[in-house]
């Protein structure tokens, strides 16, 4: 609109990228990572207790799988369950004047979010690319849209889709729908599946059931006979087969063999790297490990945040109060466990470190905490139990301050910054890894939480 192009160009709003989420427990979370790192620990009555903070900076809170249910009404179903309409389908508004000359209609026309790439390539009078920098492209599968636009009545064009997502299956062909849910998305990665050909198989005639309330499957067995054949039939074209119901196998790149951005047992960041997500930095979880800070403190003293990663619903940071050295470790806010230097930072040029000597004996255990400034012990304290998984969902990595939610409630929100110059911060990370120990099942709830 700024640009006076508004008229002109072609929008699309999607609302929502699937069904709403079932992954926060029969129950529902205060902090959805606490249901990961720190399970058992989120009871009834200790959500009961926190409900003043719900939905405050200090909560990190998920629903109940009722909710889920309720949101994605009149549907069945919900996220991860790509079989029925519950988990995949939305509503969507296509925004463009000079090109669409109705206003306010809606168009029931059946189309598929891999349509909207050759929409636009139709709109703008692009061809679909054959090559791109001498690569030669698989060709778009999707149908343009552009032809309902201007007439509602007309008859769709994207007649046959298969959908797929951890066996969660189905196919919609001219209006009609086969679909079988094979795994339930709340029993997580725990769940044990029944064999593909025992799973149940649904139909639905959508010219006359859009909401998928009236089986059909044992009225009409032929025409559900036809469907299965027919998903078979995409799946084999569109590489869907062999079906491999595999979770966290899958989801881990390490197990995978997919690539990981970061490797070796050492990582330097400097002042000014912010929002980095857990991805993009050595892991500390469950193994010894120490931060090293060189630090310019000012004259006057120094205060502030030198590193973060996580945040209010859990993380660490190393930062200065007082003047003083210090290392919190917030654990699911639950409780946070504070360790603070016994001397001074002086002014200058300073080294600042913090030694975590991992417990060891399986994953999420404690461990001793050692400070040092300028190379002399400084402090020493304890961390009863930690994180195995992951800090956050949301929150964040910066050097110099803590641009999220905060770690400990030894400094505020935004007015954290460090007072004099972080020149760098390294990351070391010991041998004692205990990953070998984690439970699949939880790998896969980590990995489902994060879609």
């Amino acid at each position: 609109d700024t640009l006076g192009i508004l008229d002109e160009t072609l929008i699309y709003f999607v609302i929502g990228d699937n069904g709403a989420s079932a992954e926060g427990s029969l129950q529902g979370t205060f902090n959805e990572g606490a249901s990961v790192n720190a399970p058992g620990l989120e009871t009834v009555d200790y959500l009961l207790g926190r409900i003043p903070e719900w939905g405050g900076p200090a909560s990190s809170p998920h629903y109940a799988v009722g909710w889920a249910h309720a949101m994605d009404t009149p549907y069945q179903w919900t996220k991860q369950v790509a079989s029925h309409w519950g988990g995949t389908r939305n509503g969507t508004i296509v925004h463009w004047p000079n090109g669409i000359t109705a206003k306010g209609e809606v168009r029931n026309q059946f189309h598929h979010v891999i349509d909207v790439a050759p929409t636009v390539l139709e709109a703008a009078n692009i061809p679909e690319p054959v090559q791109v920098n001498g690569v030669t492209q698989d060709p778009i599968q999707g149908v343009s849209m552009l032809y309902s636009f201007g007439d509602g009545t007309a008859p769709e064009r994207h007649e046959t889709q298969y959908f797929e997502m951890f066996g969660n299956r189905g196919i919609y062909h001219k209006g009609w729908s086969a679909i079988t849910k094979h795994r339930t998305p709340w029993a997580m990665g725990e769940a044990k599946t029944i064999a593909f050909d025992d799973d149940v198989w649904e139909l639905y005639d959508g010219s006359k059931d859009w909401t998928q309330a009236h089986d059909l499957a044992k009225e009409m067995p032929d025409k559900l006979h036809e469907l299965q054949r027919l998903f078979l039939l995409e799946a084999r074209r569109f590489n869907v087969l062999p079906l491999d119901d595999r979770v966290w196998e899958r989801l881990i790149p390490e197990r995978a063999g997919r690539p990981t951005l970061v490797h070796g047992t050492s990582q330097v960041l400097v002042e000014g790297m912010g929002r980095l997500n857990e991805n993009t930095l050595i892991s500390v979880m469950s193994k010894s490990h120490a931060v090293t800070a060189e630090v310019v403190v000012p004259d006057d003293g120094a205060s502030g945040v030198i590193i973060n990663q996580g945040g209010s619903g859990g993380g660490w940071a190393l930062y200065v109060k007082d003047g003083t050295l210090t290392y919190a470790y917030n654990y699911g806010s639950i409780t946070t466990y504070k360790v603070t230097s016994d001397t001074i930072i002086p002014a200058g040029v300073n080294q600042v470190r913090m030694e975590f000597a991992y417990d060891g004996g399986g994953i999420g255990k404690g461990g001793n905490v050692a400070l040092f400034v300028g190379g002399v012990p400084a402090g020493s304290g304890r961390v009863e139990r930690t994180h195995f998984f992951s800090f956050s969902l949301d929150e964040t990595t910066d050097v110099g301050r803590d641009t999220g939610a905060p770690v400990s409630d030894d400094y505020a929100a935004g007015d954290n910054a460090f007072n004099g110059k972080v020149n760098w911060v390294q990351i070391d990370v010991g041998s004692d890894s205990h990953d070998h120990l984690i439970d699949p099942a939880d790998l896969f709830h980590v990995a489902m939480m994060r879609q």
